[in-house]
This record gives structure tokens, C-alpha cells and sequence, in this order.
């Protein structure tokens, strides 16, 4: 791969893949709405937005790409506009790979997500898995892997879906979990924690999507770590590397989700119906078979990756809570009314 087209490369995710692709020796442009904050001499950065159709067409007739790698999305919890996140997510798609067919790119990778269900399973999720997502940000990521279905004769586009990706320097969400943890509070779990939730870790997602740029053939592939401990579990493991005196709490599960759906109805909690249904319920998929096709395996567990976040998080706390116009996952979400739930910790 010489060159590389890297949407949404100001992110979180996109920074580190673009990162990644740059130390190969990968010539990169990065589109993104955000500034990007790096520099490099083989990096083109472009603030701009993939709905841009005039822009985009730009970029693919002045870059001869290898590869492009479609990371760029709205969520949900970061943008009021509901319609600009559905047009980012959906028509931003479109153009993207529309773009990509006609400059003869061989290869599309879309990050997909497991938000495209809204619901627990007491099974890991196989590819095969019907969709049914509950939430704008799922229903957007659906529309764009069946977008996406429309070019797979023309080039192999991958769709990996991925759960919550995490490393140092990942925030958004999380970061009202890392103050409780940072505070030495209480740190709560609903339903005793037992429940079990995949993350993936940022390096091996990019180390996944690298691969995915030499697949010859258009697929679904799910990615996320491996043993997969429980929430509690989980918690108590950066706890006890913290040492803040923090300690692992439980709310009843039926009334702390009936809450959590009012406050999120009523605009005071940054907490969606995915979020609020997913919190107490087991979600794992499936991962033998992008193992089976690009030969990857994960290289951190969930509470080794969680950790490395909250090192971030401790190390540069004053920063963070100054930080403005950064993309949503290299900022602190707003608590709203877990703020109060806080005070009682």
C-alpha cells in the first residue's frame, strides 16, 4: 500500500489508524471536520466534510488510492442535530464509496458497530445475526453497510463491526466512568455487574483494517476482544491499579433503567436507549471468522485496554475539561443528571 484515504482521521480512531498507516511509509489524506492536530510530511490533512460530493471528487482525482478506510461517523450522544448525523452517516457513505468506484480503488474499509442490535444475547453474535437497531447512530450504521453491498462487485469493501473501541486517550462516554474511578467513589453496576460486554482495542482494530486493505473479497466481519470478563470484574481491576479507594457499587437493575429512560426522554442524561438497554446485558460477538480470514488476533483484554484509557484520563484531567472542538470521543461527554448520582458516591 503507498497511499491511503483515512475518513474521519482528527478522531480517535481515525488518528490512530492514520498514525499507524503513516509509520508503514503509507502516504495518507485525511478528511475530517475537525482539525487534525498531527503533522507529517507524507500527511495531506483536509477539514472538510464527506458530504461534500465537489470536495471529495477533488481528493480522489488529485490521490491515486490503494485503499481507502471510512471511519468518519456522527453519535448520537455528541450532535443535537439528528439529521446532521443521519446524512453524515448515510449520505457521507454513499459519496465516499461512490467516489472510491469511479477512481478505481481497490479497497473499502468501513468501521462498522455492535449497536446495530439493541439487546443482550446469551450467545456470542455470529455474522449471520440479523441487525435490529433500536437507535439512530445503529439504524445509520446498518443503512451504511447496506449502501456499502451495492459496491462489492466493484471493489472489496470489509465491513468490520466493532464494539467499543478503547486505548489511551479514549473518552467520550467513559469518562464519567474514569471521575467516579479518578474521585474515589462509588463506581456502579446494575444487576450485581455479572454482565459481560466486549471492548476492542484501538491498535488491534487498525492492525485488523491494515489487513482488511489486502483481503481480495467483499464480507461482514465482527471484531472485539477475547476472555471477556464481567463489568465488575472489570472495574475492580482499574480500581485496584488506580488506588483511589474507589469501590464497585450496585443499583437494582428494573428501576435504574426505567430512570435512566426517563432522563434520557426528558434531555438530562447523555445516556441513549442503546446505552441504557445494553448496560446491564451481556454482548459478545463472534470473532472466529475475521481470525480465520486475516490470520488477527487481539493482543489486549478488555480491563488491560480500560486501563490504559484511564491512565490518559488521570494524566490529563485539567486539559481534558478545557478541550473544545475536538471530536466526541477525544472529549469528556456532558453527565447531566448523573451528576446528582455522582454526589451520592
Amino acid at each position: 500500500m503507498k497511499s491511503a484515504l483515512v475518513t474521519g482521521g482528527s478522531g480517535f480512531f481515525g488518528g490512530i489508524l492514520k498514525r499507524k498507516l503513516l509509520d508503514m511509509g503509507v502516504r495518507v489524506i485525511n478528511v475530517d471536520l475537525h482539525v487534525d492536530e498531527d503533522k507529517h510530511p507524507e500527511l495531506t490533512s483536509i477539514q472538510g466534510d464527506i458530504r461534500n460530493r465537489e470536495l471529495m471528487d477533488r481528493v480522489y482525482r488529485e490521490t491515486r488510492f490503494d485503499a481507502v478506510f471510512h471511519c468518519a461517523a456522527m453519535l448520537a450522544h455528541a450532535v443535537e442535530d439528528k439529521n446532521l448525523l443521519w446524512t453524515s452517516n448515510v449520505d457521507g457513505t454513499r459519496i465516499v464509496a461512490e467516489g472510491a468506484r469511479n477512481a478505481g480503488v481497490q479497497s473499502l474499509m468501513f468501521t462498522s458497530s455492535n449497536c446495530l442490535w439493541g439487546r443482550g444475547f446469551d450467545h456470542p453474535l455470529t455474522e449471520d445475526e440479523p441487525p435490529a437497531p433500536i437507535e439512530i447512530y445503529g439504524r445509520s450504521k446498518w443503512e451504511g453497510e447496506q449502501i456499502l453491498r451495492e459496491f462489492a462487485r466493484d471493489m472489496n469493501v470489509l465491513a468490520i463491526r466493532c464494539p467499543t473501541i478503547i486505548d489511551f486517550g479514549r473518552l467520550g462516554l467513559l469518562a464519567m466512568l474514569f471521575e467516579f474511578i479518578d474521585e474515589g467513589r462509588r463506581v456502579w453496576t446494575l444487576g450485581g455487574g455479572t454482565n459481560r460486554y466486549q471492548f476492542i482495542y484501538a491498535q488491534d482494530l487498525a492492525s485488523a483494517c491494515i489487513r482488511g486493505a489486502s483481503h481480495t473479497s467483499s464480507e461482514v466481519l465482527n471484531i472485539g476482544s477475547d476472555n471477556v470478563k464481567s463489568f465488575a470484574e472489570t472495574y475492580q481491576y482499574v480500581i485496584d491499579r488506580a488506588g483511589t479507594g474507589a469501590k464497585v457499587a450496585n443499583l437494582p437493575k428494573g428501576p435504574a433503567l426505567a430512570a435512566m429512560k426517563v432522563a434520557y426522554h426528558l434531555g438530562l442524561s447523555p445516556l441513549g436507549p442503546y446505552q441504557y438497554k445494553m448496560i446491564a446485558e451481556n454482548f459478545l460477538f463472534d470473532t472466529t471468522r475475521i481470525k480465520s480470514r486475516l490470520g488477527w488476533t487481539p493482543t489486549l483484554t478488555n480491563e488491560e485496554m480500560l486501563w490504559r484509557a484511564y491512565q490518559y484520563y488521570h494524566e490529563h484531567r485539567r486539559e481534558i475539561e478545557r478541550r473544545t472542538d475536538v471530536s466526541a470521543h477525544k472529549q469528556a461527554a456532558k453527565m447531566g443528571v448523573i451528576r446528582m448520582l455522582k454526589w451520592v458516591s
